[in-house]
């Protein structure tokens, strides 16, 4: 069968914003008193909002409840997309030439309320006919809830889909889905090997991304 839609994720394909939250979350971890660990921005990767905080709560050591550390930290994330959202180069064209082929969808692990600001910013929103949060669905990357579920409010079998994806969680989570994976990693956040396996497709660049490369 052929593709039907094609499903984006945020976070690291088409906003540079790991960066972004790795100094928002370590700055907010340092601030209460809490210990980032090594492989912290590895592990935070693809966390619903949930999860993430319940992680920085208990295991870091924030002595905020995990309901706390998510408004505090999604409130200091939207005053930085205030003042510039990190648009990766490319980004607009690739999802206008994709939207033109394919209905497209968004399966993000960031909360809802800095989707909509990232898209209603850039005039994103216009394109994409479906979008999640994955603190919308029970489980985050790297289960495949949020795929699924965008998978069936565009009304198309997962395994007639594509997705673009940065991370390890995000690209296990999209296979588990059934989709075809195109891998979009991050050269500062490189995912893990077993991870990279999973993708029929590796771009450098939202410029690579083609009709021609979906289909083929």
């Amino acid at each position: 069968m052929g593709i039907t839609a094609v499903v984006f994720d945020l976070d690291g394909v088409l906003i540079d914003s790991e960066p972004v939250w790795e100094r928002v979350r370590r700055a907010y971890v340092a601030e209460k008193g809490g210990q980032w660990l090594p492989d912290t921005q590895r592990r935070l990767m693809g966390m619903s909002t949930g999860e993430w905080s319940e992680y920085l709560s208990g295991e870091l050591g924030v002595g905020e409840s995990p309901e706390t550390v998510a408004r505090e930290v999604v409130e200091r994330m939207a005053e930085r997309y205030g003042e510039a959202v990190p648009l990766l180069p490319g980004a607009v064209e690739a999802v206008q030439r994709i939207s033109e082929h394919w209905p497209l969808g968004l399966a993000s692990s960031s909360p809802r309320a800095l989707i909509d600001s990232v898209l209603g910013r850039t005039g994103l929103i216009e394109f994409f006919t479906v979008t999640f949060s994955t603190e919308e669905v029970d489980r985050g990357k790297p289960a495949p809830d949020v795929y699924l579920t965008v998978a069936t409010f565009l009304r198309q079998r997962p395994t007639d889909c594509v997705a673009v994806e940065d991370s390890s969680n995000g690209l296990r989570s999209a296979h588990a889905a059934g989709m075809r994976v195109i891998a979009a990693p991050r050269p500062e956040y490189p995912p893990a090997p077993d991870a990279m396996r999973l993708a029929c497709r590796v771009i450098s660049g939202l410029d690579e991304l083609t009709p021609a490369l979906i289909t083929g």
